[in-house]
């Protein structure tokens, strides 16, 4: 029952962020937005990054865990040429300075979706399976697309796992999505290989019943997670 009261009651003591979205982060948002809605054939009367979670709650009110995952799959293959990520996949080895790069290139250019985020330095394992320090690690402050939504299942399923699946396998690197429910922040870690859902914390994670318009309050865990541990990696 104590996991149960302090993820909603955190989630009560949290003010909402106020994000003045840019042009650029507008055009951005909607583009997202319009790839999500050809590849679910759904569509939201709302604008904005409101738009956008509205999207996200009817995949979730729609799909399993398995289709959830599968429908940010094809949108986030949409955002990318085949050819590209063919051409990453094939000549480009996950070393330390292209996971570096990564967790650069994403720190800068994705606070319009996941809010503001820093790089920072995280141990990975190398391919001998020794660890190494390196900067391929980013802290997510408080995760615009979870606050948003506050759904637990629609983070683990419609991001975490399919983000996690998307890197691995179209660009060959290993990565890692960690969420905190307690206070909205995520850790995400390029290089380090995504362990089964069923090993992790949030496996036991229950819904936000404060926040979630399809949370199960009874339920000892959100059950779209559990979904999600058979489903993906």
């Amino acid at each position: 029952m104590l996991p149960y009261l302090e993820a909603n009651l955190s989630f009560m003591t949290v003010p909402l962020e106020e994000y003045n979205d840019s042009r650029l982060d507008q055009l951005l948002i909607g583009l997202v937005a319009r790839k999500m809605s050809r590849a679910v054939g759904k569509t939201t009367a709302l604008s904005g990054y409101e738009g956008l979670v509205d999207l996200s709650e009817q995949v979730v009110k729609g799909y399993d865990a398995q289709g959830q995952q599968r429908v940010i799959g094809t949108m986030l293959r949409s955002l990318i040429p085949a050819p590209v990520l063919w051409s990453i996949r094939t000549f480009v080895r996950p070393a330390r300075l292209i996971l570096e790069w990564n967790a650069w290139f994403a720190s800068h250019m994705f606070a319009w979706l996941v809010g503001p985020c820093e790089q920072k330095e995280v141990e990975v394992p190398t391919a001998q399976g020794q660890p190494r320090t390196q900067r391929s690690g980013i802290h997510i402050k408080k995760c615009r697309y979870l606050e948003q939504s506050g759904c637990v299942g629609m983070c683990i399923n419609m991001c975490k796992l399919p983000t996690q699946e998307f890197f691995a396998q179209e660009f060959g690197f290993p990565l890692t999505l960690t969420p905190n429910f307690e206070d909205l922040s995520c850790e995400m870690v390029f290089g380090q290989p995504a362990p089964p859902l069923a090993e992790e914390a949030i496996y036991n994670q229950p819904c936000l019943t404060t926040q979630c318009s399809v949370a199960q309050p009874k339920a000892p865990a959100c059950p779209k997670v559990r979904e999600g541990a058979l489903t993906g990696s």
